[in-house]
């Protein structure tokens, strides 16, 4: 080696399939991220996760991310459960509005900063405006979820829990703390 350095040539024939790989893996690690990830200021230290909305917990169907605003997609969670089953919010905040859309019944609220969550199908016990507590009992499961439209289950019924801030989606997992943080590792 001419000058004392390393040579830019390497004689170790592993190097660039440890590259390649820590390369890889870089790249499942920023689309994992980029699958699952919220909206700037949908987390943050101070957040306090929500509660879940259903007991127990059972999710059937995660969030995925549409290519574009436009495009497919599942905007949301789904969370086994009976029709007749409580449902309760996440989190303190308003409802935004609790009535029919299409062929569902729809509860959102409003939790401040921007951040919307719904539940469907759900038959409400709250109004329009309403404020509403952490935990409080905001209705019950309805009959004609989208998962017995697709035989995703063996139930007739999910819950489907949508989250949006400042009117983008978002995985509810994120408040709900159901997304583990990601850790990369080295490749040896």
């Amino acid at each position: 080696m001419p000058g004392g350095g390393p040579s830019r040539s390497s004689s170790d024939p592993g190097r660039f399939a440890r590259l390649r790989a820590l390369g890889a893996a870089a790249l499942i690690a920023v689309l994992l991220t980029s699958a699952t990830a919220s909206p700037a200021g949908a987390t943050g230290a101070d957040d306090a996760r929500w509660v879940w909305p259903v007991e127990p917990a059972i999710l059937v169907r995660g969030y995925e991310a549409p290519a574009s605003r436009y495009a497919a997609g599942h905007r949301g969670i789904d969370l086994a459960a009976d029709v007749g089953a409580e449902v309760v919010a996440p989190d303190d905040g308003v409802v935004r509005f609790a009535g029919w859309v299409v062929d569902r019944p729809l509860v959102s609220i409003d939790h401040g900063g921007g951040i919307v969550s719904s539940f469907e199908p759900v038959t409400a016990n709250v109004a329009e405006g309403q404020r509403v507590s952490r935990g409080q009992r905001i209705g019950v499961v309805a009959a004609g979820s989208h998962c017995s439209d697709t035989g995703r289950i063996a139930s007739s019924a999910c819950l489907h829990i949508g989250a949006r801030l400042h009117g983008e989606y978002f995985s509810p997992l994120v408040k709900l703390g159901g997304i583990p943080r990601a850790v990369l590792l080295p490749v040896e």
